[in-house]
Formats: structure tokens, sequence, C-alpha cells
């Protein structure tokens, strides 16, 4: 039976979470301790646990058919695959860091300065389109500790909290790009497994809006209803049903999770009364 090839990263936070996601879209992994590839028990699909800084070249080279990456790894080493879905987790930045004691004023305080970093391609092209020529010391591990030891006057790297800056006496002075797990797909994919891909894109979709959406129930006086109903995007539009208590009804309806405090409070403002929330497991629309 043909089978799609997913490659995800062998170890760490977004290996987690790439496996929660096939899992919240019903994909059961038969994974033991330490292997390199497995196989899905219910999906057309295999897993390939790779070295996040190889997937690129597996895709380009066909070895594997997909894989969930970080967008920061395409821009330094697979510019040319392509992205079929952001996937709205694993988010970071890459960013310019120079030690606390630096009086940083702009990029151009770079100007033949020593960067430490494993993003070099990603460096060099910021640096170019701002006109900035500096020394590149590229680092595969921890660069934050450079600047300390004296082998360079700044970094490069991935910033998701900021504690490992604070830590290290660094400051973040430049956001070059922000970066999330994406999908992204090999150009040399065949048909069959396309018609696979768009199967799972289909229950990615779902479990992504799902999680980025709330039900919501509440209770309305009728009086109030036309002014409440006004507050509430939906899917199309609010289902309104009367309650057992004459000139009450009740409103479900679903909202955007970025958004949702915001409504909470106008609903209330505006009448609503016994407002419920529940989670969303999947949505398909």
């Amino acid at each position: 039976m043909m089978k799609i090839r997913i490659a995800i990263q062998k170890a760490g936070r977004l290996n987690e979470e790439s496996l929660n996601l096939l899992k919240d879209c019903g994909i059961s992994i038969d994974n033991g301790k330490d292997q390199l590839k497995a196989a899905s028990r219910n999906f057309p699909l295999e897993v390939f646990y790779l070295r996040n800084g190889d997937i690129p070249q597996y895709l380009r080279d066909g070895v594997v058919d997909i894989a969930i990456i970080g967008e920061n790894v395409l821009v330094e080493k697979g510019e040319d695959i392509s992205v079929a879905e952001k996937l709205g987790f694993s988010k970071c930045k890459v960013s310019l860091a120079v030690p606390k004691s630096f009086k940083y004023q702009s990029i151009q305080d770079l100007k033949g300065k020593r960067i430490a970093t494993s993003y070099p391609n990603t460096v060099q092209q910021y640096l170019k389109t701002k006109g900035v020529f500096a020394e590149l010391h590229i680092i595969n591990g921890s660069v934050e500790i450079a600047p300390n030891i004296g082998l360079a006057d700044a970094i490069c790297d991935i910033v998701s909290s900021g504690s490992t800056l604070f830590k290290n006496n660094l400051k973040e002075v430049e956001v070059m790009l922000t970066s999330e797990a994406v999908l992204a797909i090999s150009p040399k994919i065949s048909d069959e497994r396309r018609q696979i891909l768009s199967k799972l894109q289909f229950r990615i979709k779902s479990v992504l809006q799902a999680r980025q959406s709330k039900y919501i129930l509440l209770n309305a006086p009728n009086d109030k209803l036309e002014g409440i109903l006004k507050l509430l995007p939906g899917m199309r539009s609010p289902t309104v049903l009367p309650l057992a208590e004459e000139g009450w009804s009740s409103v479900h309806t679903v909202l955007n999770k970025e958004k949702f405090w915001e409504v909470i409070d106008e609903l209330k403002a505006a009448g609503a009364e016994g407002i419920l929330v529940c989670p969303i497991e999947k949505m398909v629309v």
C-alpha cells in the first residue's frame, strides 16, 4: 500500500508538538524507543525521525514527501522548498543580540564586527539588505557564550522566551525573522502521494481551526437578543433556541480564541447570562 513519508525532528519540543498534531488528526504511530522510522497503523503514513538541519535535503532529494519543520530552517537551508501549511506552534524569532554593555543604536553599529551564528545564510541576507558587512563565525551549538569568551561581538540565534540571552548577559537588538512550524512539501512528491497529502491536510486544518476556536453557549433575554447577536461572529450565524422560561433564548456560537475575552466582556455588558465555554476537539468546515 502506498504511504506518504513525513519527516519530523528527531527530538525536542518540535518533535513532541508534531506527534501531538498527528495524534489529534487521529493518526496512531507505532514508534518504539530510538526508532528512526515508524509507521501508522490506521493511516497510510510513515514517520522519519531526522535531525532538523538535515530535513531540507531529504525533502529536496525526495527521500521524504513532507515534513514538519521550523520556517527558520527553510529560510536558512531550503528556500526552494514550498510550504503547504503554517501550523501555529513552535513559534520563535531569529534575532541578533549583543552584550548588555554594547551601546547599540542601529544595525550600522555591527559594521566590521564579529557575529557568531549557526544561521550564516540568514544573517548574510539580512545584513546585505541593510548594507552592512560583518565577519561571521559559524558555530553549531550554543552561540550565546561566544561574546563572553571573546570569540564574537554579537550573535544571531533563535529566541523564544529570551531567558537564555538574559542568563548570558545579552540583549536582543534586531529581529530578523519570525518563525513557526510549517508543513513543507518535497518538489519530488508523486501524484499518488499528493492525494494522501490532501487527506492529511484536511485533518490538519480541522485540528488547527479547532485549536483557535471556543464553543460558546449563553442565555439572553429576548428584548436584548438583537444586540447580543450583533456581537457574535459565528461559522455562519449563531444558533438561537427558545428556553423553557418565557422571554429567554439560548444562543450557541463559535468564537476565535484571540478575540475571546474581548467579546465575552461585550456580551456581559449587553445582557448575556450563564455563559458556558467549551473546547472544540475538531472543526470540519
